[in-house]
């Protein structure tokens, strides 16, 4: 089965290279963010964000050293 008979046509774009390029409807329809840095990701700015509140606790863990 070729590749294009998987997906909606609006799930997906060729760049002019050649590549796959998931939109925006299709993570939404997938429901998670894969952590590939996906150009039209709409969960990057919450993951994103989640990691760095992850990494402020992290830091007040820590003893600072110096």
């Amino acid at each position: 089965m070729p590749f294009y008979d998987k997906f909606d046509p609006e799930d997906y774009y060729l760049t002019g290279e050649g590549f796959i390029v998931f939109t925006e409807k299709y993570h939404l329809k997938r429901g998670y963010c894969c952590q590939s840095n996906c150009r039209h990701c709409p969960y990057k700015e919450k993951s994103s964000r989640q990691n760095q509140s992850s990494n402020l606790i992290d830091k007040k863990d820590k003893p600072e050293s110096g």
